[in-house]
């Protein structure tokens, strides 16, 4: 660069600025005016001729699948039954957790690797890796890559995406050799399309994490991306809700009966009478979804608004659709938020009620050292968790398993009991059937900090402009079961709206994730999570451009970095839309064009070297081989098409129709 180029530039520190632009010597394109088209009639992919589409409910706590065939898209049926089910909570899924032989090759998954992991010899039992609860790694880590690595219950690191990859490829043999059974021959992967659920919330290389990790299971490939499906929680459920008929939901703000229960009911016995009716219908497994829209569904007017809260393990998501006729399909009209207060959350408040009594120095090392007995400690746990209830006044009992009581004695020289007395724990008493017995209060107020969370955070929502005349609020997920969420939930905006279950509310995602499946299309409007734009050269405006992005080339002054906007953070953006944007390559002898695609969170930035902004794609063009005839102001058509969970851009030089594809990457810059 000669001083006359960079004097500007050369007097700002390069630790302070630095110039993707200048420093890959890279000549950059500009735009073309007219520079912003918008088409939404992108041609329909082709649509693959699929005979059963297959959902994946992964979820941080339990997982699950469910499947339909193409050719009888109203019966979906629920995998089969799971040996080793708990006492207490329903086996339709089966828990989040997978197990690896000391030699790091896959060994089980859920139940089977549970009770594997916990039949171990304690001084084996460190030497293998077991995982549980791992999902949430993807939510929490902020600089999420394919290195990403996860942490076994004995301490030991391995690659997220091998146990991802582990998990989907289960759910994967699991699902086709189910198909093949009933089929009576086999089952091929290329006739299945498979769905797989995130929440909403996960930002943009999480929602990808889970695509490569299902490249990886084989379950599809980057050539034939379409028989994957990346599927958001709540809108599986908001597609779900749609088709609810009257016996099939429980309205707790309702003053009329519904199934025959009367509000008088509590809430809790009018869940348990609907829980039994269920269970009573589970052993078929297979559900009846009438190609009708619901009754609740048919009070719905054009325009009407509804929230779908989720509520799962690990996080809760929640997002605001509209409905639009004639042919019902969804809107998404703020773009889904939430956060990490998912049951785990009442976990985490347990594990902290033991510390306050036994010593966090003592339960740190219980877990390190007994892992398997304290795996049993939490299901324990977690099944009492269930019968938690606001209107209950029996003390309910967990049981502390021996291991537990014996190595407390051993690590601090006297009884579990005497710590009892001595922790000034006033609601949690020692029985002398060896269990801990916990007051109804003493249960409910472990719930409280996770509940007010989500109570805090829908209000917000609720305060939100876009967010008025909201008609129903349909609470889905596992966490949904819980009475005390249910009675918070209701109380809270019960005035505003009307608050909706459906039954058998831990099967709704998986349910709707099956009809998504079937008609990707149905969501028609999403918001865009992120900004997404081009580094581009502009000419450079005294006064308004910073001096230190002046650069002269060939006697022009161009602005470098300009972040030039394909679309905004949290705007609408139709199914299939495509945003066109022209460049020409600022010097006209140039023989390779490379766009740099980058996004950002925040909705006005102006340059790629702002902070927060990322690069999340390349695309690198030749040009060389033309012929002379090429006009001297090349047009580079650029292409980025939205509003599916995957974002894809093309760029085509218009003179020779050469064109390059790129999907959009965020793990791997």
């Amino acid at each position: 660069m000669s001083e006359s180029e960079g004097g500007a530039a050369d007097a700002v520190s390069t630790s302070a600025y630095s110039s993707p632009a200048k420093s890959l010597g890279d000549p950059g394109i500009t735009p073309l005016s007219p520079s912003h088209i918008v088409d939404s009639d992108a041609e329909d992919a082709v649509e693959q001729l699929f005979l059963v589409v297959v959902a994946i409910d992964f979820g941080t706590t339990s997982s699950g699948y469910a499947y339909s065939f193409t050719k009888e898209p109203e019966c979906i049926h629920v995998m089969r039954r799971w040996e080793g089910g708990d006492p207490g909570v329903s086996n339709q899924k089966t828990p989040t957790t997978i197990l690896l032989t000391p030699e790091r090759k896959f060994h089980s998954f859920g139940y089977a690797a549970r009770d594997f992991y916990h039949d171990l010899d304690p001084s084996e039992s460190k030497h293998w890796l077991y995982f549980e609860k791992f999902k949430m790694k993807l939510h929490t880590t902020s600089n999420l890559t394919m290195e990403t690595d996860l942490t076994a219950a004995n301490g030991k690191k391995v690659k997220a995406l091998e146990i991802f990859a582990y998990a989907l490829q289960f759910f994967k043999e699991q699902a086709l050799k189910e198909l093949s059974d009933q089929a009576g021959s086999d089952f091929e992967n290329t006739e299945v399309r498979w769905v797989i659920t995130v929440p909403a919330i996960w930002k943009q290389p999480a929602k990808q994490f889970m695509r490569q990790a299902a490249y990886k299971a084989g379950m599809a490939s980057p050539e034939n991306p379409e028989q994957l499906i990346i599927a958001l929680e709540p809108e599986a459920a908001s597609i779900y809700c749609r088709k609810l008929r009257l016996h099939q939901m429980i309205e707790l703000s309702s003053r009329a009966p519904v199934n025959g229960y009367s509000p008088s009911d509590t809430i809790g016995t009018g869940f348990t009478q609907a829980k039994e009716h269920v269970r009573r219908n589970r052993q078929s497994r297979t559900f009846l979804v009438e190609n009708v829209i619901g009754e609740i569904w048919s009070e719905l007017e054009e325009g009407d608004r509804y929230i779908v809260v989720d509520s799962g393990g690990g996080t809760v998501d929640m997002t605001v659709h509209q409905i639009r006729l004639p042919e019902g399909h969804l809107k998404e009209l703020y773009k889904a938020t939430g956060g990490p207060y998912g049951s785990l959350g009442v976990d985490y408040e347990f594990e902290k009620l033991l510390c306050k009594i036994f010593g966090e120095d003592f339960i740190e090392q219980f877990k390190i050292k007994r892992p398997a007995a304290w795996v049993d400690l939490m299901i324990a746990f977690e099944s009492r968790k269930r019968a938690a209830a606001p209107d209950r006044t029996n003390p309910l009992n967990i049981t502390l398993p021996f291991s537990f009581i014996d190595y407390y004695k051993k690590f601090r020289g006297h009884s579990v009991e005497h710590a009892l007395r001595k922790s000034n724990v006033d609601f949690v008493k020692w029985s002398s059937q060896g269990m801990l017995r916990m007051s109804p209060d003493a249960m409910n107020a472990l719930f409280k900090p996770t509940i007010d969370q989500i109570v805090q955070h829908l209000s917000d929502v609720f305060d939100k402009p876009e967010v008025t005349n909201v008609k129903f609020l349909f609470l889905v997920g596992g966490f949904a079961e819980s009475p005390l969420l249910q009675q918070a939930v209701q109380s809270a905006f019960g005035s505003r709206c009307r608050v909706i279950i459906p039954q058998d509310v831990g099967l709704t995602i998986l349910k709707g994730a099956v009809l998504f499946g079937l008609d990707p299309a149905v969501i028609k409007v999403r918001r865009s999570p992120l900004t997404y734009g081009v580094g581009v050269l502009n000419r450079f405006v005294e006064g308004r451009h910073p001096p230190e992005k002046l650069l002269i080339k060939d006697g022009t002054r161009w602005c470098t970095d300009v972040f030039d906007k394909f679309i905004s953070a949290d705007q609408s953006v139709a199914l299939g839309e495509t945003v066109t944007r022209s460049y020409t390559p600022a010097k006209p002898s140039q023989l390779v064009i490379v766009i740099n695609i980058y996004s950002s969170e925040q909705d006005n930035v102006s340059f790629i070297t702002e902070s927060g902004v990322k690069k999340c794609g390349t695309l690198r063009l030749d040009l060389t081989g033309t012929d002379a005839s090429v006009p001297n102001r090349r047009e580079i058509k650029t292409l980025m098409q939205f509003g599916d969970t995957e974002i894809k851009a093309m760029a085509i030089d218009v003179a020779t129709s050469k064109s390059v594809k790129v999907g959009i990457d965020f793990l791997n810059y």
